[in-house]
């Protein structure tokens, strides 16, 4: 049974490191296509959902206000930014973010991004 328990262990560990690698293989290739083009708004979001999603959120933080700084038009940003800030526990600014995100859907005219930033500010409102 411990030898199993043993086996069943490693193959974890080996498992984890594996999907650890990964995932830095794949920040390190967006970082490289963000070298040859800063102004890559979907890569710079890519980037930023990257480091979200391995709880870095201060470097999540980072790429989606640079990227908010460029291509402010870049109507995707908001709801994940606005969610961003609900996970600090800074819903104002969140609300804020879809406010700027719900002007930007109805100009290009996005009626998806509407919705959803829409939504998330009225549950967002009701939090505070």
């Amino acid at each position: 049974m411990n030898y199993l328990c043993t086996k069943i262990n490693t193959f974890y560990l080996k498992i984890k490191l594996r999907v650890k690698k990964m995932i830095e293989n794949r920040l390190n290739t967006l970082m490289e296509m963000l070298e040859s083009d800063p102004l890559d708004s979907f890569v710079r979001y890519a980037i930023a959902k990257e480091y979200e999603n391995q709880g870095n959120t201060d470097m999540a933080l980072k790429h989606f206000l640079i990227l908010k700084s460029n291509d402010p038009k870049y109507v995707g940003l908001y709801y994940h930014l606005a969610k961003l800030y609900e996970t600090q526990d800074q819903i104002s600014k969140a609300i804020e973010v879809c406010r700027e995100g719900t002007h930007i859907a109805k100009m290009l005219p996005d009626f998806h991004a509407l919705s959803e930033l829409n939504t998330l500010q009225r549950n967002l409102e009701m939090e505070l």
